[in-house]
Parts: structure tokens; sequence; C-alpha cells
């Protein structure tokens, strides 16, 4: 019987802009505090695009080139591009094409996956599909959102969440027992009415009298989200361990998506987890949707070892949410 292909995540990629945007800078926007954002959310600073004519593809590209270099893979070698993101540059093209021109990765397919902040997730079990295929040998999933393109900074309940970022990730088929061991991934589409932009699509398409109505932001309700997404996000990574016959002493880290400090806690409690195996860069970036979980694995690559369990999880608007095994591979 053939040995079954696992895929691997051979390279990590990060990018986040230079400019930065502090609570303190909030304060001056609307009415909040620098202590008040810290303790509800957990937030300091958060990175913004600037700049005529950048998109969420001015994110991904750099972040996919910094994997490229560190991998020694030229772009030409990618095979396939998911660009997890709710914020294309266009309605289409998808994001993902526009990426690949942008680094000549000229022989690869690419597709944008939409599922809000758990995109980053669905892309990487989409993506090991790809690879346990024995279709593909080299696919690159870069979670990427410049979020600050559909935030209103007159909301003070929003705008002191999100962050403009990207992380990519290398899939390659797995040399030995490492990799991609299992997904839990669930959907609930009656959750669209806590979160969600109420014009843009096709149901309501873009009118002088949406723009005038600021139906092209963020629509959040912070406290059905919250409860839903606390809930979600703890249950499916506890029932992810338990289905692997594993106990939080043999998860190494966890890498949860960075929406608030306080559901992060939550999951890891649920988890049996210590603080300090707890992946956390909120403070530094806010909430990046797709670009979360990927930037933190970038961030803390260097102290990822070999063998290790990691579980990445995440709560996304939609309502998206799940977990993911594995077992690190370099």
């Amino acid at each position: 019987m053939s040995q079954k292909i696992r895929a691997a995540i051979t390279a990590v990629g990060g990018f986040v802009p230079d400019d930065k945007l502090t609570n303190a800078d909030l304060e001056k926007m609307v009415d909040t505090s620098d202590e008040w954002i810290k303790t509800r959310t957990g937030v300091s600073e958060r990175r913004i695009l600037k700049g005529e004519n950048k998109g969420t593809s001015d994110l991904g590209a750099p972040a996919i080139l910094n994997l490229c270099q560190k991998r020694g893979l030229d772009p030409s070698e990618i095979e396939c591009i998911i660009c997890c993101t709710v914020t294309g540059d266009m309605t289409f093209p998808a994001t993902a094409n526009i990426i690949a021109d942008k680094i000549g990765a000229i022989n690869a397919w690419s597709f944008d996956l939409g599922a809000a902040c758990s995109g980053f997730l669905y892309g990487v079990t989409t993506g090991a599909s790809l690879i346990e295929s024995g279709r593909y040998t080299k696919v690159v999933v870069v979670g990427a959102d410049k979020m600050s393109a559909i935030v209103d900074y007159s909301d003070r309940t929003t705008c002191i969440l999100f962050g403009d970022g990207a992380g990519a990730i290398l899939l390659e088929p797995s040399k030995d027992e490492t990799g991609i061991l299992d997904s839990i991934l669930r959907s609930d589409g009656s959750g669209a009415q806590y979160l969600h932009m109420k014009a843009g699509g096709s149901l309501k398409p873009a009118s002088i009298e949406t723009v005038t109505r600021k139906e092209h932001f963020i629509y959040q309700e912070g406290q059905a989200v919250f409860k839903f997404a606390v809930k979600g996000m703890a249950d499916v990574s506890a029932e992810l361990i338990e289905r692997n016959n594993l106990t939080g002493n043999d998860i190494a880290w966890l890498v949860p998506h960075q929406a608030n400090k306080r559901i992060i806690d939550a999951t890891a409690n649920r988890m049996g987890l210590s603080p300090e195996k707890v992946m956390l860069n909120i403070e530094r970036y806010g909430n990046t949707t797709s670009g979360t979980i990927p930037l933190c694995l970038w961030e803390w690559e260097s102290k990822l070892k070999k063998g290790d369990n990691i579980v990445l999880a995440a709560f996304g608007g939609g309502f998206t949410w799940g977990a993911t095994l594995i077992k690190w591979s370099y």
C-alpha cells in the first residue's frame, strides 16, 4: 500500500507596512483612551498601508517574496497561490492573480478564498488537500488584508481593532511523519447578521446612498460576536486535541487568530495551556484578519522546533471557525 502524502509547511514569510497607528493617535480621532482599548482588546498599535494605489496585493506580494528568499525558491517554481482575503484589490480579478503577476509566479494558477478571519485556516486545509492529492508539490497560502480600507475611523467600536498585514506559508509534501495532521472547520451563515459589510456586493451594489450611509465599512455587533467567538474557538480547539488523543501538555504552541486578547485567553484555558505557550502579537498589529495566524508563525519561526505540536485556531465573520493540528516540519 502506498504511503499517504502529507502536506508540510516548509517556509514562512511575512510583511507589515511601516506606518503605525497607535492608541494615542486614535484618542485624537474618536472618543476612546489607550487604557480602555488595551484592557478590552489588548491592542496598543496597528500597521496601516499608506500611499496611492496600494492594495492588499502590496501586502501579499512581499510576504511571499520573503518566503521565497528564505527557502531559496524562484517564484516561477510555485504551482498554486491561494490568497485568503476579504479586502481584495478589486471585486475581480482575484488578488491572487495580481500577486502572482507582481512576484513573477508565471507558472502558478491562483485564486482567492474568503472566510473572513478564518480565511487562512480554510486556506491551509485547501492547500494541504492539493498537496495530498499528489498533483502539486509547491502551494503557497497567503493571508493578507488591508483592513484600513474598510474601517470607519469615526466608529470607535471597530476602528480600534484592525490593522493591515500579510503572512504566507509554503506547503510541500512531507518527507517524514511531520506536517498538517488534522483540521476541524465549521461555518454557520446565520451569524452573518452580526458581522458583515452592508453594501458593495450584488445584494446592495454601491450607490450614492450606500456611500453616504457609510455602508461600505465593517458592521459588527461586538457583544454577539464576542460570545460566539469565545465558545466557537475554544470548543473546536478542545475537540481537535481530544480527537487526536492529546492534552494541553502535548501542545508546544497555540497560534490563535488575534482578534481580542480575552477570546485568546479563553481558548488557551479551555485547552489547558499556560500563557507562555500562546503566540500573541495583537498588541503590535491588531486584527489583520487573514494575516494574523501566518504573521505569528513568521515572528515565532525561530522558536519552533521540528516535531512541535502546534494548534492554529480562528473565528471569523460569516460565521466561520476552526482549528488545525500541525506537527512542525523544520
